[in-house]
């Protein structure tokens, strides 16, 4: 799990009420992030269980993403960080995760683009933005967003609500959107001149349309989309 998508996944988790029960698909922590990786502290008080394909630590049930034994209506959140590249019948867990999600349920998901094939215990798909958001096409309210190059982004993530969603969904998603980016100018900040250069040097290895976008790194855009019912509920709010 590398920082940005913990940050993603703890900003969800502060800015919403997150229901419960929380389920994790993905939960084994891979030797060396044992405490790192456990996401369970971001959601007290509520119940949580961490899924992944085989036993290990952080793992309560062993269960497939893409053929679940939930009941349908039965998970009050689900979260899949750097997961969905690992699932071979991805376009089934995808449609298990929302046959699962209780009404109103959140969907947190990130997964990475522009990034070496890790293979726990493998490795099959890359996402592009535009993917994830047609992957989402049946939540009622989605922040999609990708983070890094614009033209080959190392990161995409997102927050879709299943129906129906928070009728402030738009303003939560954009607190969260306004905090990954203060967070991303800070880490950006604070970084080492060491490390600028090894990950400006990286990037001009790995294409060479990027020798001019060696600060592309910690660049984030996102997009807020909303169902026409929940956006008539935001114009009457605001």
């Amino acid at each position: 799990m590398r920082d940005h998508n913990r940050t993603f996944c703890r900003l969800v988790a502060e800015t919403f009420d997150c229901p419960g029960p929380v389920y994790e698909f993905g939960s084994f922590q891979v030797e060396g992030q044992e405490d790192y990786s456990d996401l369970r502290g971001l959601f007290p008080g509520r119940e949580y269980v961490g899924c992944d394909m085989r036993p290990g630590p952080g793992v309560d049930r062993v269960e497939d993403v893409s053929a679940m034994t939930f009941p349908s209506e039965s998970a009050g959140s689900v979260l899949c960080i750097e997961t969905f590249e690992h699932v071979f019948e991805v376009r089934r867990a995808f449609d298990e995760v929302h046959r699962v999600l209780k009404p109103g349920g959140l969907f947190v998901i990130t997964s990475p683009l522009n990034f070496r094939i890790h293979a726990y215990p493998d490795d099959y798909w890359r996402m592009t933005p535009s993917c994830l958001r047609r992957m989402l096409g049946d939540y009622e309210g989605r922040l999609v967003g990708f983070q890094g190059y614009h033209k080959f982004p190392h990161t995409v993530m997102a927050l879709a609500a299943k129906s129906p969603a928070p009728r402030d969904f738009a303003l939560r998603a954009d607190r969260v959107m306004r905090a990954y980016q203060a967070w991303l100018e800070r880490v950006e900040a604070e970084a080492p001149l060491g490390v600028k250069l090894r990950r400006g040097l990286a990037q001009v290895y790995r294409s060479k349309w990027e020798r001019y976008q060696l600060g592309a790194y910690h660049r984030a855009h996102f997009d807020i989309d909303l169902a026409d019912s929940l956006r008539y509920d935001q114009s009457l709010a605001g």
